[in-house]
């Protein structure tokens, strides 16, 4: 068996660690989580199907051809936030290389020096300065790096995440700071939409039973029950989270500097991210420059394999020397030889040729010959 050095390159997203799934050669970036967004995706497609297939052609004959028109550019926008929230790097960190590793690994030893056995180790924290403020920059056993301000370890997706808000199961990915903008724009446009198809459902009963009656309308338009009881119950939970994120954008603030209480309290300084203006905070947040991503996925690296063939060994044949060495037997050889017919003839030596021995006279032969003598006499 023998090997073989193989190199061939690699999309750095397929050696990315971290629990995402990728899909279209790296462009696409998820969670691995993927049956809530599937269950969004089903719930928002099928309440608009609905919708388009029993109340717009009534509405839009009977009261505005516009209306139709209005919910499907509503609908295509829901979708491209959802998709661009979904399918997008959140702002993950890539992890220190083993060499940047270990060299934090020595400046933290050295900074805190010999820490006695048995006593706890300090916690690894580094302090910054932003807007006259102290911020302590907090260390990531998983990534082996000190995370920016306001970045956390999500704990589902296993990544460092800049700007974390939280972890969203619906859009399947986490939100951060490259995608909570779209992730906003849609629970927004989502929140626009189910009112706006909540409130034209009983428009349409309200029109169809002043002329048939209200049970009969909900005989011959069975899916505007089934519309109304999700609209309804979506509602709530909808723009509640777009109200709940609204508030945050004003004061410049994530979901989990909120829930940690960060910037709240007696003890907690202030905000140093807020501009103590509602407008300023929301277009640094809607309005502010795209970042790109730094983990370059679809970046090439060059990987060693090794394979193993099963090519056959050559067999080499020894040449054995002469046993009596002659003008053509090497010098070398000769001590070998003489040791080796030493060898051979020892034995004989050790066992010389036997003699027969006649065989003794037993006491029960002498007998019988005696007296068989006596009887010839």
């Amino acid at each position: 068996m023998s090997a073989v050095m193989i190199t061939r390159k690699v999309r750095k997203w397929e050696k990315l660690p971290g629990k995402n799934t990728f899909c279209c050669d790296g462009r696409v970036m998820m969670a691995r989580q993927k049956g809530v967004f599937y269950l969004t995706l089903f719930l928002i497609t099928g309440t608009c199907a609905l919708f388009f297939a029993f109340e717009c052609p009534y509405l839009a004959v009977h009261l505005c051809p516009a209306i139709p028109v209005f919910a499907v550019l509503l609908f295509l926008f829901v979708m491209a936030m959802l998709l661009r929230t979904s399918f997008s790097d959140p702002g993950v960190l890539p992890r220190a290389l083993p060499e940047e590793a270990t060299f934090i690994e020595m400046e933290i030893e050295a900074a805190n020096g010999n820490v006695p056995a048995g006593q706890r180790p300090p916690p690894r924290i580094r302090n910054v300065q932003i807007n006259n403020q102290i911020v302590k920059l907090k260390y990531c056993y998983t990534c082996k790096i000190f995370r920016p301000p306001r970045a956390s370890h999500c704990s589902i997706c296993d990544n460092c995440v800049d700007r974390f808000d939280h972890h969203c199961p619906w859009v399947g990915n986490c939100v951060g700071k490259r995608n909570y903008r779209y992730f906003y724009l849609f629970t927004l446009s989502l929140s626009l939409l189910t009112i706006y198809i909540f409130t034209f459902d009983i428009v349409h009963v309200v029109m169809r039973s002043m002329n048939g009656g209200f049970l009969n309308t909900l005989k011959e338009t069975p899916g505007t029950v089934l519309e109304v009881l999700v609209c309804f119950f979506t509602l709530w939970s909808v723009v509640g989270l777009t109200g709940f994120h609204t508030y945050l954008i004003s004061l410049n603030q994530t979901t989990n500097e909120d829930i940690k209480g960060s910037w709240s309290g007696k003890n907690r300084g202030q905000n140093p991210y807020s501009h103590k203006n509602i407008i300023k905070n929301c277009c640094e947040v809607l309005c502010g420059p795209t970042y790109p991503s730094v983990l370059d996925r679809r970046g090439l690296l060059q990987e060693d394999t090794l394979i193993s063939s099963s090519n056959p060994v050559p067999q080499t044949t020894k040449t054995t020397a002469p046993l009596i060495p002659n003008e053509h037997t090497p010098d070398d050889a000769k001590p070998s030889i003489a040791a080796s017919a030493e060898k051979n003839a020892s034995p004989k030596e050790e066992h010389p040729a036997a003699t027969k021995v006649p065989p003794l006279a037993s006491p029960e032969t002498d007998a019988e010959t005696s007296i068989a003598k006596e009887r010839a006499h």
